[in-house]
C-alpha cells in the first residue's frame, strides 16, 4: 500500500465502531449477545457497512464476517441507541492504529543448556566485578591505622540472632526472710554436733542389720542364739530399726510434716519406708508365718542414715558459706545479668550490699524440687501396686509386706545426698579462696560469658612503677598531675599507682574538660588551655607525637602536652599464678571471658605475647562498650550467684565454674535417682504380685539400692575436680 493511500485512510473520520471492532478481531458482534463474564450491556446498533479495506490479515488468520443482525421479536421494543460519549474538547480524536505483529522465531535451546548459559554469564559478571579493583594500592594511612589500633569484637545483632523461647514465668512462692549471713551461720551451726553424733549411732545400728540381712546371701556366720532362731532374728531386726528411728526422729517427723504441707521430699519417702517396714517386722510372724526371709529393716535403716547424713552435710555446707559471706564488710557480688554481652547471660562482679543472700540460701535445692513432684507419685504408685498385689489377689494378709517392699524399693538412698554432699565439698574449696555460693538459687542459672576488669587480671600489687622520665621544659609535678588526672577520669586500674605517685610528688589533681577515650589506646582532655594526651606508644604514634629514637619500653604510660612528648612512666605487669589456671577453667567450662579493661595497655596482643593467655577464646569489645560494661553504676540482676571476699580472678572463676558444675551434677543425679526409684517400684510390684519373697530378700534390696547410690557419690566427687 502506498504512503498516500495510508495517509488518506488514517485521516478519514468515517470509521464506525463496528469497523474498529472488526479491525481488532471483534468481528461485528451483536450488542444484545450475552457476554462471557457478565450481564447483557446495551451497545449501539451496528451499521451495515462493508468490512474495511485497510485491514491486511496476517498469515494463518482469516477475517471474520460480521454475523447477520437479528430483528427484534414481536412485542419486544428495540433497544434505544446509545451513542458513545464524545471526546473531551480540546483533544483531537486519535485514528485507530492497525496492529503490526510479527512472529518471533522460537528458541529451540534446551532448558538445561539455557540455564547453564545463564549461570556462565552471571559468573563472568561477578568475576569482572571482583577483579575490577585489582592493582589498586591501599593507602599508607589505612595500613598505619590497622597496625596501631587494636582489633575489637563486635556484638551480633540481637534482632537477627534467634532468641530462645521464653517460658511463661510461674508464680513464685513467698521467699524466706532475708536474714544476715552471720545470723544464719549461727542457726545452721546450732545442734550440728549432736546431729553428727546421732548419725554415727544410726550407722552403727545399721551394721548388725546389714550383717543379718547379708548372712544368708553370702553365707556369713551369726552369733550364738541368732544362728538357729529365725523369730529372734525378726525381733532383733524390728528392735534395731525402732531404735534407729528414735535417733532420727527429727528427720522422720520433718518428712511426714512436709507431706501435709504439700512439700514432700526424699525424707518423706524414707519415713514411709521405715514406718511400714517396722509394722511388717512386728506382724510378720503372725500374718505371714510361711515367709522365711527377714523384713527390710536393713534397707530402711540405711535409707534413714543417708537422710541424716545428707541433712548434716547440707547444714555444714550452708553454715560454711554463710560464715564466709559474713567475713567481709564490703564484699563483691557475682550476678548473672541477662543478655549483657552479645545477647548472652553474662557473669559480672560488682561491689554492693548483700541484699537477698540470706533469703536465697534458705530456698529449696534442685533435688528437693524434683522430689516434690516425684515422691507423691511414687507413694501413690506404691499404695496402688500393693493393693493390687495383695487385696486384688485375695491375699489381704500380705498387704504390709507389699507396702514395705514397694515403699523401700522406691526410697532412694541418694535423695538428700544429691545436693548436700557436692555443695559441702564445693563450699570448703570456695571458702579457702574467699568465695561463697548463694545456695541452689545462685547456681541454677548459668551463663556463657564473664566480664573481666583490670583488677580481675591484675589485682592491686601486681602492677608496679619502674621509673619516670620527663622530657623538655616540663616539671615533674605538672606531668604527674595531668597524667594522674586523666587516669583517674578513665577509671583505670592504674589509678592507685598514680594516686600514690601524685602524693609523693606533692601534686594535686587538676580540672579537665573534653575528656575522650580513643580506640587506639589512649586518653585526651584539655587542662588549663593545653591539650593533654595519655596513652601507649602506638597511640602516640597514631597522634603523630614524636618519640625518642631507640625507645625500648614495652609497657609504659606516655604523656604528651600540646603534641610534644612530656613524660614516660615505665610499668611492670606481673601475672598472678592463679590467673592462667582460672582462665583455663573458664574456657573449659564453656564460659567466654570478655575483656572489659580500661587500662589501655591491657589489650589481647599484650596478654598473648607476654603472658601466653588464650586471647583467641576471649572477646574484646570496643572502648565505648568496655566502658559501659565495666561501669560501677550499671544495673545488675537481683539474684546473687556468689559473694567474693578477695580480689582477683581466682575466687571469681572458682565460684562461676563451681556453680555450673554443681548444677550439672544435681540434675544428673536427680534423674538417676528418680529412675532407680521407678525401676525399684516396678520390680517390687512384680515380685510381690507373684509372692516371690525369696527373689526380693533383704540382701537383694540393699544391693539394689546401694547400686543406685554409687553414681551419686562419684558425681559429687567430680564437682570439685577443676
Amino acid at each position: 500500500m502506498s504512503k498516500d493511500r495510508d495517509d488518506e485512510l488514517n485521516s478519514s473520520p468515517e470509521f464506525s465502531l463496528e469497523e474498529i471492532l472488526a479491525e481488532f478481531g471483534g468481528g461485528g458482534q451483536r450488542d444484545d449477545a450475552p457476554s462471557a463474564g457478565g450481564p447483557d450491556l446495551p451497545w449501539p446498533e451496528a451499521r451495515h457497512a462493508p468490512p474495511p479495506q485497510n485491514v491486511v490479515p496476517f498469515p494463518g488468520m482469516r477475517a471474520q464476517d460480521p454475523p447477520a443482525e437479528e430483528a427484534p421479536s414481536e412485542g419486544e421494543e428495540a433497544p434505544e441507541e446509545e451513542l458513545p460519549p464524545p471526546p473531551p474538547p480540546g483533544k483531537p480524536k486519535k485514528p485507530p492504529v492497525s496492529e503490526k505483529v510479527l512472529e518471533f522465531p522460537e528458541d529451540e535451546t534446551p532448558p538445561l543448556q539455557a540455564g547453564i548459559e545463564h549461570l556462565k554469564r552471571k559468573a563472568d559478571a561477578y568475576a569482572e566485578k571482583m577483579f575490577e579493583d585489582e592493582g589498586k594500592e591501599v593507602s599508607e594511612e589505612t595500613v598505619r591505622f590497622e597496625r596501631l589500633i587494636p582489633g575489637v569484637d563486635e556484638e551480633d545483632d540481637d534482632e537477627e540472632a534467634p532468641r530462645p523461647r521464653e517460658r511463661k514465668p510461674r508464680k513464685a512462692p513467698e521467699p524466706p526472710p532475708d536474714l544476715p549471713p552471720g545470723q544464719l551461720a549461727g542457726r545452721y551451726g546450732k545442734g550440728l554436733g549432736l546431729l553428727r553424733l546421732r548419725t554415727a549411732l544410726v550407722f552403727l545400728l545399721t551394721l548388725p542389720l546389714l550383717w543379718m540381712a547379708l548372712a544368708p546371701f553370702f553365707l556369713l556366720p551369726l552369733p550364738g542364739a541368732l544362728q538357729g532362731s529365725f523369730p529372734l532374728q525378726v525381733w532383733c531386726s524390728a528392735g534395731l530399726l525402732a531404735v534407729s528411728m528414735v535417733l532420727g526422729i527429727d528427720v522422720l517427723a520433718r518428712g511426714l510434716v512436709q507431706l501435709f504441707l504439700f512439700r514432700p521430699g526424699a525424707d518423706t519417702a524414707a519415713a514411709f519406708a521405715c514406718v511400714f517396714t517396722l509394722a511388717d517386722a512386728l506382724t510378720q510372724l503372725e500374718r505371714m508365718p510361711e515367709r522365711d526371709t527377714l523384713p527390710y529393716s536393713a534397707a530402711a535403716a540405711l535409707a534413714l542414715f543417708c537422710c541424716m547424713w545428707g541433712t548434716y552435710a547440707k547444714r555444714q555446707g550452708l553454715r560454711l558459706s554463710c560464715r564466709t559471706a559474713a567475713s567481709a564488710s564490703t564484699p563483691y557480688l557475682v550476678t548473672l545479668d541477662p543478655r549483657s554481652w552479645n545477647g548472652r547471660d553474662t557473669y559480672a562482679k560488682w561491689s554492693g550490699p548483700i541484699h537477698g543472700y540470706g533469703s536465697q540460701i534458705q530456698e529449696e535445692d534442685g533435688a528437693q524440687r524434683v522430689f516434690r513432684i516425684s515422691v507423691p507419685l511414687l507413694l501413690l504408685g506404691s499404695f496402688l501396686c500393693s493393693l493390687i498385689a495383695s487385696v486384688g489377689e485375695g491375699r489381704g494378709d500380705h498387704l504390709l509386706w507389699c507396702l514395705s517392699a514397694t515403699l523401700t524399693a522406691s526410697a532412694s538412698f541418694s535423695g538428700l545426698l544429691i545436693f548436700a554432699r557436692p555443695y559441702r565439698t564445693l563450699a570448703r574449696r570456695l571458702s579457702s579462696s574467699g568465695a561463697a555460693l548463694a545456695g541452689w538459687s545462685g547456681a541454677v542459672r548459668s551463663g556463657r560469658a564473664i566480664l573481666l576488669t583490670d583488677t580481675d587480671l591484675f589485682p592491686p600489687g601486681m602492677v608496679s612503677l619502674n621509673g619516670i622520665k620527663v622530657f623538655g621544659d616540663f616539671s615533674v609535678e605538672k606531668v604527674v598531675a595531668v597524667c594522674a588526672t586523666l587516669i583517674r577520669e578513665s577509671g583505670s586500674g592504674l589509678d592507685k599507682i598514680f594516686h600514690d605517685l601524685l602524693r609523693a610528688q606533692g601534686a594535686v589533681y587538676r580540672r579537665c574538660s573534653g575528656f575522650q577515650r580513643h580506640e587506639g589506646g589512649g586518653l585526651s582532655a584539655d587542662i588549663r588551655g593545653e591539650h593533654i594526651l595519655v596513652g601507649s606508644a602506638s597511640f602516640m604514634a597514631l597522634m603523630e607525637v614524636s618519640l625518642p629514637q631507640g625507645l625500648n619500653v614495652r609497657n609504659a604510660v606516655f604523656c604528651a602536652i600540646d603534641g610534644e612528648l612530656a613524660g614516660i612512666f615505665a610499668l611492670n605487669y606481673v601475672l598472678h599464678g592463679t590467673i592462667s589456671p582460672a582462665i583455663s577453667a573458664l574456657v573449659g567450662a564453656h564460659v567466654s571471658p570478655v575483656l572489659c579493661t580500661r587500662d589501655f595497655n591491657l589489650i589481647p596482643a599484650m596478654l598473648r605475647q607476654k603472658f601466653k593467655l588464650p586471647v583467641e577464646k576471649m572477646d574484646f569489645p570496643s572502648v565505648e562498650r568496655r566502658t559501659e560494661l565495666s561501669d560501677p553504676d550499671a544495673p545488675h540482676s537481683p539474684r546473687i550467684t556468689a559473694v567474693l571476699c578477695r580480689e582477683g580472678l581466682g575466687p571469681f572463676s572458682e565460684a562461676v565454674v563451681g556453680a555450673k558444675r554443681l548444677k550439672i551434677a544435681v540434675r544428673i543425679s536427680s534423674a538417676l535417682s528418680v529412675l532407680g526409684s521407678v525401676i525399684g517400684l516396678l520390680l517390687a510390684f512384680y515380685l510381690t504380685f507373684v509372692s516371690a519373697w525369696q527373689s526380693i530378700s533383704p540382701a537383694q534390696m540393699v544391693v539394689f539400692l546401694a547400686a543406685w547410690l554409687v553414681p551419686t557419690l562419684l558425681i559429687s566427687n567430680w564437682v570439685n575436680r577443676y
